[in-house]
Order: structure tokens, then sequence, then C-alpha cells
């Protein structure tokens, strides 16, 4: 009897939300211990703190933001917004454009902070409102979708820039992505910190994220319980759209500046992946915001302990690429199900 409940409670374990999400993390972790014997170590130095967890937690920010919005973008379409990158371009650039009245580089702020961040985000809510009527209105598939501002996206932001990068040279912009006064712990971890909060808020103490989860499994039964489908997945993308705007001011705070080749490169196929790591259904459903952000964390760890391993940026994607693939493998279901028969058929042998 002992025996079975031990097996029952091991079972439990092993088949919640959070237990694969969380088991390859702690395999990406754990496996730079012997390659990086001070991996774990954080260290103060000038009132700020150091070492490669800090890196981790603090440069994984804009990728936790990104996948929040990916994860409800999936959830209700099935499909993936592969266009966060370049609206994180958008924003950025729309957001140093006012701050430097123009110019090229500005050690004056044109206008305060506060309005041209909230100009970038917003037109980072536009991009996402164009994207969610091409998908929930034109049915057209959201990786489609998607692909026309994943194309066209940084062109707009070359535009706003007139083909310049524009500097923003002032200590106070530098804050969003830098520190807080004397704060040790780096200012884009609070902004994650926040984002996940309220959008938890949003989704548990509303009822949207039941219907986003409503439409995303049966978009037609949805309909004909009263719930405005199109409009939803419309919502859901301008949501997107919002959080890839934060994104970018604080990727933008981190250099000062409006670089609209770089910011957000690639961060769209990391924030798919994250969502694919926390154990979400990519074709839709059901979804689990903690295990897109653990999945968020997963993807930066790997990338840190690669950049930690001396590989070259170059390299980079070769080797994340067979890392991922043996860490998507371990999550299949079909895997997950062998798992399973090899368990009970040791579980039988014990018992008999």
């Amino acid at each position: 009897m002992a025996q079975q409940s031990k097996t029952s409670k091991w079972n439990q374990i092993r088949h919640a939300k959070l237990f694969m999400p969380i088991v390859c993390l702690l395999i990406v972790l754990l496996l730079n211990v012997i390659q990086t014997p001070d991996f774990f170590k954080v260290s103060m130095n000038n009132g700020v703190l150091y070492g490669y967890l800090v890196d981790i937690i603090n440069r994984g920010s804009e990728l936790v933001i990104l996948a929040v919005g990916m994860t409800l973008v999936t959830a209700v379409s099935g499909g993936q917004d592969i266009s966060v990158g370049a609206v994180m371009a958008v924003a950025a650039a729309i957001c140093c454009q006012i701050l430097s009245g123009g110019a090229v580089s500005t050690n004056t702020l044109a206008a305060p902070i506060i309005v041209a961040a909230l100009a970038g985000i917003l037109a980072a809510g536009l991009c996402g409102a164009f994207n969610g009527f091409l998908v929930a209105k034109l049915n057209i598939q959201p990786m489609v979708a998607t692909l026309i501002l994943f194309t066209a996206g940084r062109g707009i932001a070359q535009l706003v820039t007139k083909g310049q990068i524009t500097y923003v040279r002032v200590s106070s912009y530098k804050v969003l992505g830098g520190y807080i006064g004397k704060c040790p712990i780096p200012t884009p971890v609070f902004v994650a910190i926040l984002t996940v909060i309220i959008m938890q808020l949003i989704l548990k103490k509303t009822a949207l994220g039941l219907y986003l989860e409503s439409v995303g499994i049966n978009g037609s039964a949805s309909r004909l319980v009263g719930l405005n489908s199109t409009m939803l997945k419309i919502i859901a993308y301008i949501i997107c759209g919002l959080l890839a705007g934060l994104a970018g001011i604080v990727a933008s705070s981190r250099i000062y500046s409006a670089d609209a080749n770089n910011i957000g490169l690639n961060l769209e196929m990391d924030a798919i992946l994250a969502v694919a790591l926390g154990g979400n259904n990519l074709g839709g459903g059901k979804f689990n915001l903690m295990g897109s952000i653990i999945g968020a964390y997963t993807i930066q760890a790997l990338t840190t302990s690669l950049y930690a391993m001396s590989v070259s940026a170059d390299q980079l994607p070769v080797y994340k690429a067979i890392v991922v693939i043996a860490i998507v493998v371990l999550q299949s279901p079909i895997f997950q199900n062998r798992i399973s028969k090899i368990t009970q058929r040791k579980a039988v042998g014990n018992a008999a």
C-alpha cells in the first residue's frame, strides 16, 4: 500500500502542468554547473547585482512580456503572431523619435517620456488590432496574416527614424532598461513581474481567460452560447501588440536608442518556443501562462549558457536548436506515454 501511495503521488506530480517546464529549466541550469562552476554565483559590485542568474532574469524580461501576449494569441486563434519583434522596433522608433524631436541624437528630451512611451505602445496596439482584423474578420491564417508586419514592420520603423539610429542620451530614459536609483535589481525585472501580475489578475478576476480558451477550443460552439469570437480574437491580438510595444520600449531604453534593424530581432521565434516549452498547445485552447513564463526563462537560460561556453553569436542558433529539440521531445505526448507505460510496468513488477 505504501508503495502504491508513493507511486500515486509521483504520478500526480509528474502529470502536473508545470512539472515538465520546471524540469526542463532545471536541466538547463544544472548542466551549466559542469561547464561553468560559478554559474550560480551572484555578487554585488558598485551597488548592482552581477552574475549569470541575474543576466538570465534581466535579459529574459522582454521575452517574458512577449510570451504572455503570444500565449493569449495562441490560445484564442490556434496560431502565432510572428510580427512581435518588428512591432517592438516600431514602438521603439516612435518613442525615440518623439523624445528626440526628430533629431538623430539628443541630450535633452523634446517631450515627456511617459507621453512618448504611451505613443509607442499605442502604435504597437494598432499593429495588433491590424493583425487581429486580418485573422478574425478575414479568416486569414495567423502565421500568414502576421507575416505582413513581420516583413513591413521594420521598414515602417525605418521610415519613422528616416533610416537612422535615433539616440536618446538622457539618463532618465535609461532607467526603464537600467536601474532605479540605488536599487541593485534591474528595472526590466520589475516591468516583467508587474506585467505578469496585471495579466494574471485580468485573466483570473474576469472571464477573459475562460472566453479565450472557449473560442480556441471551439469557436463555433462559443458563438452559439453568445460569445463574440471575432472580438475576442481581436482583443487578444491587441493585447499581444501592446505587450510587444512595452517590450520594445524596454529594449530601446537598454541601448538608449531606436535601432530598427536589431531591436526584437528573432525574439518572435523565442516567444513561440517559450509558449511551446511551457506545455501549451500551439493549436489553441487551454493555456498555462506560468508555463510560458518558465519557458521564456528556459530559452534565456539556454542563450546565456551558450554565451558562457564561448559559443559565437553565429553558431548560437545551431546549438540552441539542438537543445530545444531535445526539450520538445521530452515534453511530447508520445514520449510521456512511453515513460508512463514503463513506470506502470515497473510498478506492476514490484507489486508482483
